[in-house]
């Protein structure tokens, strides 16, 4: 069984950091994309971030352009999201994704993803 385990999250002041970590199980993705989404409450799930299945290309979104990092270590299956100088925007259930299709650069739109974890809730207050 497939699984993506999201962990890291948690409730923390404006200004502060926040280290999300996703871990594969079930099958290896080394060589898939795989993205970081976000969905607060009433609000569709949005992009974050994504990464190549080599780590060599990242895109984000614009909101998190220059305060997030995604990473990932093929070794160990796992996706990394580090999150500074975070913003009560930024507080939402983030999902960690994964595209089936091997070697794709590495998709904006959730629907081009087809393994998801369960989520992991980060709430910033001011």
């Amino acid at each position: 069984q497939v699984q993506l385990i999201e962990s890291g999250g948690g409730l923390v002041q404006a200004g502060d950091s926040l280290r999300l970590s996703c871990a594969a199980s079930g099958r290896t993705f080394s060589s898939n994309a795989m993205g970081w989404f976000r969905q607060a409450p009433g609000k569709e799930r949005e992009f974050v971030a994504t990464i190549t299945w080599r780590g060599g290309s990242t895109a984000y979104a614009d909101s998190v352009k220059g305060r997030f990092t995604i990473s990932r270590d093929n070794a160990k299956n796992t996706v990394y999201l580090q999150m500074n100088s975070l913003k009560p925007e930024d507080t939402a259930v983030y999902y960690c994704a994964a595209e089936g299709t091997r070697f794709l650069s590495g998709s904006k739109r959730y629907q081009d993803y087809d393994y998801w974890g369960q989520g992991t809730q980060v709430t910033v207050s001011s």
